[in-house]
């Protein structure tokens, strides 16, 4: 093995179904070339899952990428766990987190768009698989690492340039849907991660308020961050979740969570990691994370910082009762590369999504 790579005794089957097992490279940029070299999928029997010692995990309410699907892993070196906060755990070095974009084929392979959560393997002759994201934890941060999947789907390579795809999907009533999926490269990936800015990649997605929620694993149904503890991933839980943010469920809200709730943890999901008081989009003056009040901040009755064609004419980010004058609506809605919001990661707008958004903004009371 080359010098650097430290390998644990967790089995895997890698695709070529050899053993192998999860990669722990604190330092240096000799990164693989090959995805199954980090050793957190297998394939075997037909599926693809994670490996032994790696743990599955998904989001209450998670980003939209032109209807793909997203296995998600999480591996940390044998006795190093993160530390728990409410807001950005502290991870070790060496965690290995991974995310493969992927759509469901019907009997006749044609893809499907839907949405679902919590699968943990992927019947191979079922699915067709586009990339998978690596995010690793060194001693001098995070780095992003994109890998592009072969078409026979034995392995992924590391692309640093990114690509894209033409792709037809299909719903359950028949529509095709035209998406121009994009995998992002590495400088891509990186700018996303950067939720405060200058401050270098930090993961988006596993986070107390996201994780808060119960997943169905092979072995029983328990909440991930009660389940992140018990395998030893995760230190510093509450023993109340009751006490924990937590984000609307997607596409099935729990009793309780309102339409507010719903459509601001759509925005937490799709956009704070920009708009936040410490992120890329500061400078817009609009913040949608949680911590912002629903007020001016957050955008209502605020006027855009953009004007003309981004703001598409209209005076205010949130008008209240009128999604037809919020220039967020206007925004999400968009497929124009130089009006729409979020500007990476879709090619289509998100339907069910901004139906949640505009009828949350409809609900509003007051007048600008």
């Amino acid at each position: 093995m080359r010098a650097g790579w430290l390998l644990l005794a967790t089995l895997l089957l890698g695709a070529c179904e050899q053993q192998r097992a999860p990669l722990y490279l604190p330092s240096g940029e000799d990164y693989p070339d090959k995805l199954s070299a980090w050793g957190v999928l297998q394939q075997r029997g037909g599926q693809l899952q994670p490996a032994a010692g790696v743990l599955p995990y998904d989001l209450n309410t998670p980003l939209f990428t032109d209807y793909a699907y997203k296995l998600r892993t999480v591996w940390m070196p044998e006795g190093r766990s993160a530390q728990y906060a409410e807001t950005q755990f502290d991870y070790p070095v060496g965690t290995v987190l991974s995310k493969t974009f992927y759509y469901p084929r019907d009997a006749k392979g044609r893809l499907l768009r839907s949405e679902q959560h919590g699968v943990e393997a992927l019947q191979l002759d079922r699915v067709r698989l586009l990339e998978t994201r690596i995010l690793l934890r060194q001693e001098q941060g995070w780095v992003a690492l994109p890998y592009v999947w072969d078409e026979a789907q034995r392995d992924a390579t590391l692309d640093w340039a990114g690509t894209s795809f033409d792709l037809q999907l299909q719903d359950a009533t028949g529509e095709v849907l035209a998406v121009d999926y994009q995998v992002p490269d590495a400088n891509q990936c990186a700018g996303c991660h950067e939720q405060q800015a200058g401050k270098g990649v930090q993961p988006l997605g596993p986070k107390a308020r996201h994780l808060n929620r119960n997943y169905a694993y092979a072995d029983g149904t328990v909440n991930q961050l009660q389940r992140w503890q018990a395998e030893g991933l995760l230190q510093g839980v509450p023993a109340d979740l009751a006490g924990v943010p937590r984000n609307a469920l997607w596409g099935a809200p729990r009793e309780g969570e309102s339409l507010e709730h719903q459509a601001r943890s759509y925005l937490d999901a799709n956009c704070s990691h920009c708009h936040n008081p410490e992120g890329p989009g500061r400078t817009s003056g609009l913040y949608l994370d949680p911590a912002t009040p629903l007020g001016i901040a957050y955008g209502l009755c605020k006027q855009p910082v953009a004007a003309g064609k981004g703001s598409g004419d209209r005076l205010v980010d949130i008008h209240p009762g009128a999604p037809e004058k919020s220039v967020l609506s206007f925004r999400l809605h968009s497929t124009d590369p130089s009006v729409m919001m979020p500007e990476l990661g879709r090619s289509t707008s998100h339907r069910e999504g901004l139906e949640v958004i505009d009828r949350w903004i409809a609900s509003l009371d007051g007048e600008c």
